[in-house]
């Protein structure tokens, strides 16, 4: 006779002791991930796999507080407290990955098994398409702390100007280290206004006031064309599609980033350009649709439906999402089913650009209208508050953040928008206005709705003829 099938929470039990995790991404919430593995009792293998050779790092001040010589570049290491008995494979990039054989597939060859994975690598920087101008000397990106160093040890060169090009978040606050260093800089930016990919085009525009208000050579609408080098390989010019061209010595290139999927070309998983698909639990989505048991999805590659936002799918590149679905996605991996969490955390980040603390909570692009519901634009300390359809859906801070954890209550309950309530710090002007958002995602924004635009409910047939 068979034995009767062991109860779900009996499996977990066991899974926990002798079960075998491998996590590939060494990054925030890989690390976050495997902390609470073995915080949360896991007494199995555990394996992290990276590509880059250095232990998981912070990102956030590589782009601040490490250009100005706050930080130093190879000092923004996370804390690994707590950390016991895991295995690093750092320096050695995963390559492939075989569902079938539950094995990673390695760069040098060697395979590594599991019993449960969690895709966590992450994004990397956008280079600068033609790849003869990227090699230029002098022709940089934020994304590493080599990056980051590199940068820094220019900007102390005193370079007679710098060139960013892209106005989302990484460009802004390049922009405003040059200043907080009174080294000339231009930015350079295809939308309206700075930030418009992120937060609209009417707080971008309020962005764009403090760039010119601090120094920087703002040009919006414009596109850089070609970038022309020496005789001696140094970047010297930039030629812009409105026919001007900029001598520069520096050009950062801040053109958002590329999620790392390509190993997963084959697999078998709904990966793309958007990340990694994955339902509310962090399991991965196969390419015909069907949630994963054993293969699990975390921090900026996660791609993720939110009920907040009638189930749209987000792609998100903030730090708190990758501490939070880091932790989720480590609990649901020892887990019983009953006993999986959902990852329902609002959308947050934050960014300082001169002396300007920009905070935000929920998805300010998911929205037909904003209103200024507290404070005074005119001095650059103000809560915006967005809405879609009459209902509540984004709020962003410039220098009055205490109040966006209220804000993000009404976020959480649908409440109506405009909001109708009394404030402290009421606004001269608290008129709703359309937020102009973009039509579709671009390439600096942070959050990223990736199903229909918020205004289209259609689908579309594509007919193709049968071979």
């Amino acid at each position: 006779r068979r034995a009767p099938p062991a109860a779900a929470g009996d499996s977990a039990e066991a899974f926990r002791r002798t079960g075998g995790i491998v996590i590939v991404g060494a990054s925030l919430a890989g690390l976050r991930a495997a902390l609470v593995l073995r915080r949360d009792g896991f007494a199995g293998s555990l394996t992290v796999i990276g590509d880059e050779s250095h232990p998981p790092y912070d990102r956030p001040p590589l782009s601040k507080q490490v250009l100005i010589g706050q930080a130093p570049a190879l000092g923004t290491e996370l804390p690994r407290r707590g950390e016991s008995d895991v295995t690093w494979r750092l320096g050695v990039p995963a390559t492939g990955l075989d569902l079938i054989g539950r094995q990673v597939i390695l760069a040098d060859g060697q395979k590594v098994g599991f019993d449960r994975l969690l895709i966590a690598t992450g994004l990397r920087a956008r280079p600068w398409p033609n790849e003869a101008e990227a090699a230029l000397d002098g022709v940089c990106t934020v994304r590493t702390p080599e990056h980051a160093e590199a940068l820094r040890r220019r900007l102390t060169a005193r370079p007679g100007r710098v060139l960013v090009i892209g106005g989302g978040f990484t460009g802004s606050e390049v922009a405003s280290a040059c200043r907080d260093l009174n080294v000339p800089v231009t930015l350079v930016d295809r939308g309206p206004a700075p930030l418009t990919g992120a937060l609209g085009a009417v707080i971008g525009r309020v962005a764009a006031r403090m760039h010119r208000d601090h120094g920087v050579d703002l040009r919006c609408g414009v596109q850089v064309e070609t970038l022309e080098g020496d005789g001696s390989g140094r970047v010297r010019r930039a030629r812009l599609s409105d026919g001007s061209v900029l001598d520069v010595d520096v050009v950062v290139v801040a053109l958002g980033s590329i999620r790392n999927v390509e190993w997963l070309e084959g697999s078998g998983l709904a990966a793309g350009v958007w990340g990694v698909t994955c339902d509310a639990g962090c399991r991965a989505v196969d390419v015909n649709g069907v949630v994963t048991d054993d293969v699990f999805v975390a921090g900026d590659i996660a791609r993720f439906p939110h009920p907040v936002y009638n189930y749209q799918y987000l792609a998100l590149e903030h730090w708190g999402n990758a501490v939070a679905q880091g932790e989720v996605a480590a609990h649901n991996m020892i887990s019983a089913d009953s006993r999986r969490w959902p990852h329902l955390s609002l959308p947050e980040f934050w960014s300082t650009q001169f002396d300007t603390e920009i905070k935000s909570v929920g998805v300010p692009t998911y929205a037909d209208q904003v209103v200024i519901a507290q404070g005074s634009v005119a001095e650059r300390r103000f809560v915006a508050v967005y809405g879609y359809q009459g209902r509540v859906t984004a709020a962003v801070a410039f220098n009055h953040s205490k109040w966006l954890e209220f804000y993000a209550g009404l976020i959480d309950r649908a409440a109506p928008f405009p909001p109708s309530f009394a404030t402290v710090d009421p606004p001269d002007d608290g008129h709703p206005v359309a937020a102009e958002v973009p039509d579709r995602p671009t390439r600096q924004a942070t959050v990223v709705v990736t199903g229909h635009t918020p205004g289209e409910r259609r689908a579309r047939l594509v007919s193709r003829p049968y071979l």
